[in-house]
């Protein structure tokens, strides 16, 4: 026997605020809905160990890279990064087996994952990982702007190279270019 109600299937909750004001005396608004996000952050990492286990976050000017250390138990043969578009403009960036094809259990459900909260300035299509020497280290490259107000800023900062016209036409002659063809430099 079902003694429970049929639930809805909508992800929208009606809270009822108009009953409990009106039991303290206070006049009513509207009813009001409340919708729970399906996501709350845009590009998230999950490397496939738990989230106790110690992770090196190293960040630069060009990327973020995470390394771990992997006991026999957790090493495998060769790591892959899977993109995943959970919903449109929400990537989750899922780090595997690389024998390991789109094949779910319940294992993959787990919860207690370990994950890092990708800025926006990361580009998550071109991660990498790679695992070596008992080492599992992932590559999420930033998005380096290249404005011209970025250019006006390290005006100054720069080092001085000289070059003389020799060294462009012996460069252009080894790489099979014409000389004072600049297409390609």
């Amino acid at each position: 026997m079902d003694t429970c109600p049929a639930r809805k299937k909508s992800i929208t909750l009606k809270y009822d605020i108009i009953s409990s004001l009106a039991a303290a005396g206070i006049p009513s608004l509207n009813q009001k809905k409340l919708r729970r996000l399906p996501h709350v952050f845009c590009r998230v990492l999950e490397l496939p160990f738990n989230s106790e286990v110690p992770v090196a976050v190293e960040e630069n000017g060009e990327c973020f890279r995470f390394v771990v250390s992997c006991d026999e138990a957790l090493a495998f043969q060769e790591a892959r990064a899977e993109i995943i578009e959970i919903a449109p403009g929400v990537i989750k960036v899922v780090i595997r087996e690389a024998s390991r094809r789109l094949r779910f259990s319940m294992d993959d459900l787990e919860l207690d994952m370990w994950r890092f909260r990708l800025p926006s300035s990361t580009l998550p299509e071109l991660s990498t990982a790679i695992y070596r020497d008992g080492e599992l280290v992932v590559i999420v490259p930033k998005d380096v702007p290249t404005s011209d107000s970025e250019e006006e800023e390290d005006e100054g900062k720069g080092s001085l190279v000289e070059a003389r016209e020799g060294d462009f036409s012996e460069r252009n002659e080894e790489s099979g270019m014409k000389s004072g063809n600049m297409v390609g430099c």
